[in-house]
């Protein structure tokens, strides 16, 4: 009798003792599940809205080797604190961007494998653009597209450049009718009709959609190619032979028409702000012959890079086009703006006096 007792006291126990186990072991799992979630929540209110990925500024650089102005874009993109821009460098092909070449790490590696020869003034230069969009269009997360040349410098920090930007569903397009004799060739017609002949800039800023229009183009560019093309002058007789009626020659610039007029092709010009956001300075007393003047773009030097040449740049609010008689006042979110996020000619060392002087301190967030 004591020894049933026994057993039953004993098995009671066992299953007191199962019970308890059980209930901790729930416990335990419960805490466990609980300081999960909390961990979970936590991770979101803590970390700060940057790591939410926002859409991305893609730089789409064109250069012939090197970078001559890494060291100020690299204080440009210091300001960034947001993971919002990607990098992407048409350079020679071959040509690597490593620290024997570049003293920024932001363009470590971002060299195109699929680069090619690019010649001033022929149809490889706007192969070149689609090449770049080509592979920057493979980031979902990029949605503007900026062509910048290897003498571009950024006029402002990082925070007004993109609230700029992607202040608007616009991309910035320089075009404006091309009204001048030479410049359209008639055997373009009827696949490129002249009434939508444009030109401008190419340092243009594209949207998504307008970049995939361009990557995408398979009936503008083979035009381009076949008839439009530079027009020989004398230095260039070394590299192409003076042709035998050179006065029937079009002095076709690429780059200079082609964004601009694909789109007006493809009917889109009601998309695009129809400026540039990249400042040139063309001084056409530069060259006494008449047909050289307009060609290249002034370049600014040591001696020419100030605070005051900066500031005049900022201080543009308007742009005139002549051939359509029309000034564009430039704005942004509905209000006035100065015209130019970047800037072009700039010499190496002009860019390095400019961040000897107050010019780095723009870039400060």
């Amino acid at each position: 009798m004591k020894r049933s007792r026994s057993f039953k006291s004993n098995s009671n126990r066992w299953k007191i003792k199962l019970l308890a186990a059980l209930l901790l072991s729930i416990c335990f799992g419960t805490l466990v599940l609980m300081e999960t979630q909390y961990s979970r929540i936590k991770m979101f209110t803590v970390l700060p809205p940057s790591f939410v990925q926002r859409p991305k500024i893609a730089f789409l650089f064109i250069a012939r080797n090197r970078l001559p102005l890494d060291i100020v874009w690299d204080a440009f993109f210091q300001g960034d604190k947001g993971h919002r821009f990607s990098i992407f460098i048409h350079s020679r092909p071959g040509f690597l961007f490593n620290k024997g070449t570049t003293r920024s790490a932001y363009f470590y590696g971002r060299q195109l494998s699929d680069s090619i020869q690019v010649d001033w003034g022929e149809a490889t230069m706007i192969q070149a653009e689609r090449i770049l969009l080509k592979n920057a269009l493979m980031d979902s997360y990029n949605e503007r597209f900026v062509f910048l040349s290897d003498s571009c410098i950024p006029l402002y920090n990082f925070s007004y450049t993109y609230e700029y930007i992607m202040s608007t569903s616009n991309s910035f397009v320089d075009s404006f009718a091309d009204t001048k004799e030479g410049r359209y060739n008639p055997k373009m017609d009827p696949v490129i009709p002249v009434h939508n002949w444009r030109k401008g800039s190419q340092w243009a800023v594209l949207t998504r959609k307008h970049a995939e229009v361009v990557v995408k183009d398979d009936t503008v560019f083979p035009a381009f190619q076949q008839h439009c093309k530079r027009k020989s002058l004398p230095e260039f007789w070394r590299d192409h032979p003076l042709p035998a009626e050179g006065w029937k020659e079009h002095n076709c610039i690429p780059d200079e028409h082609y964004v601009q007029t694909l789109l007006a092709q493809e009917g889109l010009e009601g998309e695009i702000t129809r400026r540039t956001l990249t400042h040139t300075s063309w001084d056409l007393s530069a060259s006494k012959d008449r047909e050289r003047r307009g060609w290249h773009p002034a370049s600014y030097k040591f001696s020419d890079a100030t605070p005051e040449l900066i500031q005049s740049i900022k201080d543009i609010d308007n742009v005139y086009y002549e051939t359509e008689y029309r000034r564009e006042w430039c704005t942004s979110k509905g209000k006035p703006s100065p015209c130019f996020l970047f800037a072009r000619k700039f010499t190496r060392p002009a860019a390095v006096r400019l961040l000897n002087m107050d010019f780095q301190l723009q870039f400060v967030v």
